[in-house]
């Protein structure tokens, strides 16, 4: 039989959230690049202040409002944006980065929303620029950090990256990506427990299948069981444990339309062990969380430029005000591409991202347009 091959336009992405875990602590590769947002930034924010001259011991006490600021607002800003039944249900899990039950478990903050980071940061460094330090007001003091917010922004959303969250809707185009990690882990099970069947599993296009409408691509997952474990076994976990991961995981990958687990299995007699194939179709989606990246970067290029062009004699308020005006109104068109994160946003004509990035906007422009203003009426001496 002759199969049409075909080129099918989307990437998997199946790699995993995680470095290296140490009993119940996991480092995961959001936790480091959030962590290097803020180092590297520290560095940057060094050297603008000595080109400027200015103190670098205001650099650390900087450094620790931000941290503060950011975390706080961020969690804050979830929770009463987006989870406000968090605060009665479960009022210790805030900020406290562990669940309890039903075994204790280091988590990390589940749930930041860059929203409230932004007002977490704006109420953090109104507060620093109190001490009413020489050459460091409050604007002249967001003119620097955002750049570096910029910057940790980007590294943060590549971390979302990682994790396969904030997905983007789906989508038949060449930047699809068949976010699928979740699913290989939920297949492959915990390595350490004695009744895990699985020995590993892996994911590939299905080039003899087609694509369909709203992004479903046809993917194969193969399935290794472990040496030793018998055909039925392997069976009734495809046609049970898959199953049952197909169904809730259906962000990810279509559930069986007919109820039942489309697979192949074939018996390896020299290694004594069972290799399954499971026919899927996989839903590629838009990788929003690499548009706001990419963006971000470039975002940050730009605004570094423009405080390289001024340095000390920059005009109070001119980066800041683009920082808000580029960064909010793109956040507020990425939302279209977007799935809402809490089903009440359905209801809404707009979803929570985009109402709360309008206000940030147009503190942007009052705050440009003062920039340009204050600066023509204020033309420097030569």
């Amino acid at each position: 039989m002759i199969f049409s091959m075909q080129i099918l336009n989307y990437i998997i992405w199946n790699g995993s959230p995680e470095l290296f875990s140490i009993g119940s602590i996991t480092l995961r590769w959001y936790g480091l690049l959030f962590a290097l947002g803020f180092l590297i930034s520290q560095q940057i924010l060094y050297y603008m202040y000595k080109v400027e001259g200015k103190p670098n011991r205001d650099v650390d006490t900087l450094t620790i409002y931000m941290v503060v600021a950011t975390i706080l607002g961020a969690r804050m800003g979830h929770i009463l944006f987006y989870q406000p039944e968090i605060i009665w249900q479960d009022p210790f899990g805030i900020l406290l980065p562990f669940e309890f039950t039903p075994t204790f478990k280091f988590t990390g903050l589940q749930g930041l929303a860059s929203h409230g980071a932004a007002i977490g940061i704006l109420f953090g460094l109104w507060l620093y620029s109190r001490k009413n330090k020489p050459g460091q007001n409050y604007l002249q003091v967001l003119d620097r950090i955002v750049i570096l917010v910029a910057l940790t922004g980007a590294l943060i959303r590549f971390g979302n990256y990682f994790n396969s969250e904030i997905l983007g809707k789906p989508t038949n185009g060449p930047t699809g990506i068949v976010f699928i990690n979740r699913v290989s882990q939920a297949i492959l099970g915990n390595p350490e427990s004695p009744d895990n069947l699985v020995e590993s599993v892996t994911i590939e296009k299905n080039n003899t299948a087609r694509e369909r409408a709203n992004g479903r691509v046809p993917i194969k997952i193969f399935v290794f069981f472990k040496p030793g474990v018998s055909e039925n076994n392997a069976q009734f976990f495809l046609r049970s444990n898959v199953k049952n991961i197909l169904f809730y995981l259906s962000e990810f990958v279509d559930e069986p339309l007919d109820g039942s687990v489309q697979y192949e299995t074939v018996f390896d007699e020299k290694t004594n062990q069972i290799m399954a194939r499971v026919a899927v179709m996989g839903i590629a989606r838009h990788p929003a969380q690499l548009y706001e990246a990419v963006s971000c970067l470039l975002l940050t290029a730009f605004l570094f430029s423009i405080w390289w062009r001024y340095k000390a004699d920059l005009p109070d308020g001119r980066v800041f005000g683009y920082f808000m005006i580029i960064l909010w109104s793109l956040r507020f068109a990425y939302e279209y591409l977007k799935e809402n994160q809490v089903p009440f946003e359905d209801q809404l004509p707009f979803n929570m991202g985009q109402i709360l990035s309008v206000p940030l906007v147009l503190v942007g422009i009052y705050v440009l347009v003062r920039s340009y203003r204050t600066t023509a009426s204020n033309p420097p001496q030569g």
